[in-house]
């Protein structure tokens, strides 16, 4: 098999993945045998396209070869199921005519409901995320561990107890209506989120950005929004992640070095992502009062994209807008951004005491950005032996080479003011 057939092949897999496996679950109404299916309909495909070429239709005849086996297997277990060939004959010519008709439907939410299947709150957070990028993102084991900085047998083992917990809980293999499905939607964008944020911002490794899977995070969360165009917060989540996506290229400089948002080239934005993400908040607002988390944090973004220089921005509406996302989350996370935009409006002294208030409740006390943050208030307002303090403590609890790096400089420029 030549590369370039081999790329195709790959390019093949990821995109047609997710709409041959969904299929292929409400066909059989099991996960495993689905996704074994999917597997050997690869294979086949490796063997037949490097001879043959890839096909004009390489989803039809992926769906196709995994429909054959499918029904091939079916056909031979009620065949050895019977006590003789007669009674066999005569009940598989019976059901037979029923099984074709189920493998004939038409597919219509098959995707859907595979993002709901993977994403079901009854699964750790953990095992929403692993199962998710390997049914629906299209990667292998392997690529979910090297993109986490994990294992790959802690990969393989949350996959396999996500498929025993969904099988052990009897989750039906259909898209819920009314309420049942808003409340698997959450937990279906809150998974799309997680996937964007590790690769927005890696928790850990030498890398400070992972576009890819940024990029998977994207293709699920379009997908959703296609199918429940409705449903605002799906809009939202597009039109944030688009537009936190559009700062990309200016995010890092030519050795990697991450850049902060105040000092990022603007030019560098993709406008494209921009007015997309824009456009997909118009529809989100259009279609929502209250606004969502999603929505609130996407027009938050929007601020900054809309913002020709740093010294543009908005801030006392991006303050107006994180008080409006506090009330609607309770998130300690959410209220240190708040502090960053209050002191960004209205000074440093005035967002220290918010700070503070975070750090005495101890619910982020493992969070490498509170002292981080603190650092940077202290430092602003000229206490740089506290700021340092401060700025060690967020360097010694992060786990991302490329964040310690950028810490241990502020570290250096407050001892160079301390005089040190």
């Amino acid at each position: 098999m030549t590369e370039d057939v081999q790329r195709a092949i790959e390019a093949v897999w990821r995109i047609e993945s997710a709409r041959l496996i969904g299929g292929l679950v409400r066909m059989v109404r099991d996960l495993s045998l689905a996704e074994d299916l999917a597997q050997e309909a690869l294979i086949a495909a490796l063997a037949s396209w490097s001879e043959t070429g890839i096909p004009d239709n390489p989803g039809a005849w992926l769906m196709a070869t995994a429909k054959n086996r499918a029904l091939d297997g079916i056909r031979r277990q009620r065949m050895q199921t019977r006590r003789h060939d007669e009674i066999g004959r005569s009940q598989v010519n019976e059901h037979t005519p029923d099984i074709v008709a189920t493998f004939d439907e038409d597919v219509g939410d098959d995707v859907l409901r595979l993002i709901l299947i993977s994403c079901h709150p009854v699964l750790p957070r953990e095992a929403r995320v692993a199962l998710t990028l390997r049914l629906l993102g299209g990667l292998s084991t392997e690529e979910i561990a090297r993109a986490f900085l994990i294992g790959e047998p802690t990969v393989a083992q949350r996959i396999v107890r996500a498929k025993r917990t969904l099988a052990e809980a009897r989750v039906p293999f259909e898209v819920p209506h009314g309420e049942d499905l808003l409340q698997r939607l959450d937990s279906v964008l809150e998974v799309i989120y997680l996937i964007f944020n590790e690769g927005y911002s890696a928790t850990r490794g030498d890398d400070w950005i992972r576009p890819e899977l940024c990029q998977d995070a994207m293709r699920l969360g379009r997908v959703v929004a296609e199918r429940v165009a409705q449903y605002s917060e799906a809009h939202g989540l597009i039109a944030l992640m688009e537009l936190q996506a559009s700062r990309f290229r200016a995010r890092v400089d030519a050795s990697g070095q991450p850049v902060l948002l105040a000092q990022q080239d603007r030019t560098r934005w993709d406008r494209l992502l921009i007015r997309r993400g824009l456009g997909a908040l118009r529809r989100a607002e259009a279609l929502a009062a209250p606004l969502g988390p999603y929505t609130l944090q996407a027009a938050i973004a929007a601020c900054h994209a809309r913002a020709r220089t740093a010294e543009e921005t908005d801030w006392t509406r991006i303050v107006a807008l994180y008080d409006a996302l506090v009330q609607v989350t309770g998130s300690p996370v959410v209220e240190l951004n708040r502090a960053v935009a209050v002191s960004m409006a209205f000074g440093p002294e005035a967002a220290l005491p918010l700070v503070d208030a975070l750090h005495e409740g101890g619910e982020l006390e493992r969070y490498h950005l509170l002292p981080s943050v603190r650092g940077e208030f202290l430092s602003r307002l000229g206490r740089y032996a506290e700021a340092r303090a401060e700025f060690q403590r967020a360097h010694d609890m992060t786990a991302n080479e490329r964040e310690r790096a950028v810490l241990q400089e502020r570290i250096k420029t407050c001892l160079e003011h301390e005089g040190v």
